[in-house]
């Protein structure tokens, strides 16, 4: 409980404004991360020395893919192993106020979209008599991410990520009643900014060594109130390192409501900033956490109503990607649709012909975990397609409960067992009968 809360916080320094964004505020029914998640590993913080001990293994990770796949192949990475989550939570309170705070200015949702230059804020600030010579305000203005378009983000991002500068400094905006400058982030110790600091450069240096190792991480999604904090750091990281090829890859879990505009948004970054953009897609491993949270706390939830919508908004972010994909050019865009559904993997597949794009293509892979759904993944790589089976490794007692969990979490696992059980005896009557038992299907298997 004690690593999602702020010593200056818990002191009783005050917050921005009487508005509490609940959903990023710590509460004690759901201290353990782990209740009712069932797919993915939960890293809890206990100390800099564990998360630097967590960076080694992942880093260990990216050597050992580089050579077992000849840098083809990909390492998956969560966030919240590398340093203090609650950084993570307070990071997406501050997008959430940032985003407020546009709608507030501008009477706009949405900044990329918009179109908007920093002179309308000039403009809003002379209408509110807030001095923009206050060179406060001024350097506030200078700071902001645009291009010819418009705005990009509010705050330099870029600063952020290389450590050069405070949070706390760096997260203030002109109050529209005083024209003072104030925080938009709740209160931070020294010891906390250091955290900070220490997580971004872990994360560096994981980019760094998969940049020299030629090796693709996925940064993995987790519960959505570390998730805007996450996505908008992995866009930075993109920004950074995917200049020649899309080394960092950010994942986005498709039972969320905002899940296709959130991508629809992170290509229009990509696009405008010219660097390549990776996309995993999922459905999501925090469905029954996420809702009984939000029910709980007292906020909108923020999943789909229905796995049928899931697999609507699945396809429609998957389609977006695609169409994005074939109007770019290029490999300017790379997705992995990872997903166990054969119904999904049809849909992409007869996707990418309807647009036509080819497997030779090298823009669109696939993943399932090693050990399932194999009568899914041979065909795809025999047909020519890039096929990644996600290997969990670790300590026994580990590994197999979280296995054991994906399991009893697919509904449909004893029917795609029973299945593929079927198909293997079906195959081996089928070799004994022509004489191939020992046969081996011959084909360009050649690697991503």
């Amino acid at each position: 409980m004690e690593a999602c809360t702020s010593a200056a916080e818990t002191q009783g320094e005050p917050s921005v404004d009487d508005a509490t964004l609940e959903q990023y505020h710590v509460h004690r029914s759901f201290a353990d991360r782990r209740e009712a998640v069932v797919a993915a590993r939960t890293y809890f913080y206990l100390n800099e020395a564990q998360c630097e001990k967590n960076m080694e293994i992942f880093l260990n990770c990216i050597d050992a893919v580089s050579g077992s796949t000849k840098s083809t192949g990909f390492a998956a990475i969560k966030m919240t192993a590398l340093g203090r989550p609650q950084l993570l939570m307070q990071l997406s309170e501050v997008i959430a106020r940032a985003r407020r705070y546009f709608e507030e200015v501008t009477g706009h949702q949405g900044i990329i979209f918009q179109d908007i230059k920093p002179s309308y804020f000039e403009k809003r600030f002379h209408e509110a008599q807030i001095l923009t010579e206050n060179p406060d305000v001024n350097k506030w203005l200078s700071q902001m991410t645009y291009d010819q378009k418009g705005l990009i983000h509010l705050f330099s991002w870029s600063g952020l990520i290389d450590c050069n500068m405070l949070l706390s400094d760096l997260f203030q905006v002109p109050n529209l009643q005083t024209g003072k400058m104030e925080p938009i982030i709740t209160a931070l110790t020294e010891e906390e900014e250091e955290m900070f600091r220490n997580m971004m450069r872990r994360l560096r240096t994981i980019a760094n060594r998969a940049t020299e190792k030629n090796v693709r991480v996925m940064i993995d999604a987790e519960q959505t109130y570390f998730q805007p904090a996450i996505s908008r750091i992995t866009m930075e990281l993109m920004r950074k390192y995917n200049r020649e090829k899309a080394i960092i890859f950010n994942t986005y879990q498709c039972y969320l409501k905002r899940a296709d505009m959130n991508v629809l948004l992170d290509l229009e970054q990509a696009e405008r900033q010219n660097f390549y953009f990776g996309a995993k897609l999922v459905r999501g491993a925090y469905l029954e956490q996420e809702r009984m949270r939000a029910a709980t706390v007292g906020y909108d939830d923020p999943t789909l109503p229905s796995y049928e919508s899931t697999n609507f908004i699945y396809e429609r972010t998957l389609t977006e990607c695609l169409r994005t994909i074939k109007r770019r050019g290029g490999q300017k865009v790379a997705v992995m649709v990872a997903s166990h559904n054969e119904d999904t993997v049809r849909f992409t597949v007869n996707k990418m012909k309807e647009l036509g794009l080819g497997p030779k293509d090298r823009v669109v892979c696939f993943g399932q975990l090693l050990g399932m759904c194999d009568q899914v993944s041979f065909p795809l790589g025999q047909a020519g397609y890039s096929v990644y089976k996600y290997v969990p490794y670790g300590p026994v007692e580990e590994v197999l409960p979280y296995l054991s969990r994906r399991a009893q979490e697919n509904s449909g696992i004893l029917k795609k067992v029973r299945k593929e059980r079927r198909l293997l005896w079906k195959e081996l009557k089928r070799r004994i009968l022509k004489g191939q038992l020992f046969y081996t299907p011959k084909g360009n298997y050649e690697p991503v």
